[in-house]
């Protein structure tokens, strides 16, 4: 393939996409970028009170997400974004038509367990019902990739990339 892909790590609240982000960029050679940087303060505050995101509150943090791979277009790139829904998926497509998904998927358990665990993050637990409830897998139509999140980080990214890799028209 003659331009690299930017790659959108997406899925629930604490499968790790913070964590395997950047390990996924660093495979690929090219920058991450932290979706969190790209909430506007208010979307934050909501959240640490532990009150769920709307579509509307999202759509300023997506727009911002896409411009920012649309900019990496042809440069490469990864970005965490939860990405949760098809009609999010599609806007980042519509700013940046050649990014690629990987969703990191893992039973609910492990997940809530390692939130439990995490320090300094404004996302609660208690929102990963909402997350859940919200999420829509990707389908066959979407340029992506299912990565299953159980093991260590620096393994999960090594299927990542090979899951990435192994795509009819690589992202890599």
């Amino acid at each position: 393939m003659s331009t690299p892909h930017v790659v959108v790590v997406m899925g629930v609240a604490g499968t790790g996409k913070t964590t395997i982000g950047p390990l996924l960029a660093a495979l690929l050679g090219v920058p991450y970028a932290e979706a969190d940087d790209f909430h506007p303060r208010a979307n934050i505050d909501k959240m640490s009170a532990g009150i769920p995101l709307t579509d509307a509150d999202r759509l300023p943090w997506l727009d911002a997400i896409g411009a920012w791979a649309d900019r990496r277009a042809g440069l490469g790139g990864v970005v965490s974004c939860s990405a949760l829904k098809r009609a999010y998926r599609d806007r980042l497509r519509a700013a940046a038509p050649d990014v690629v998904f990987v969703h990191l998927t893992g039973d609910r358990a492990l997940i809530e367990d390692r939130m439990s665990h995490r320090q300094g993050h404004f996302m609660p637990t208690a929102l990963l019902d909402s997350q859940f409830a919200t999420l829509e897998p990707l389908q066959a139509d979407e340029a992506g990739v299912d990565v299953d999140v159980s093991g260590a980080p620096e393994a999960i990214a090594e299927r990542a990339m090979a899951a990435l890799v192994a795509l009819p028209d690589p992202a890599v």
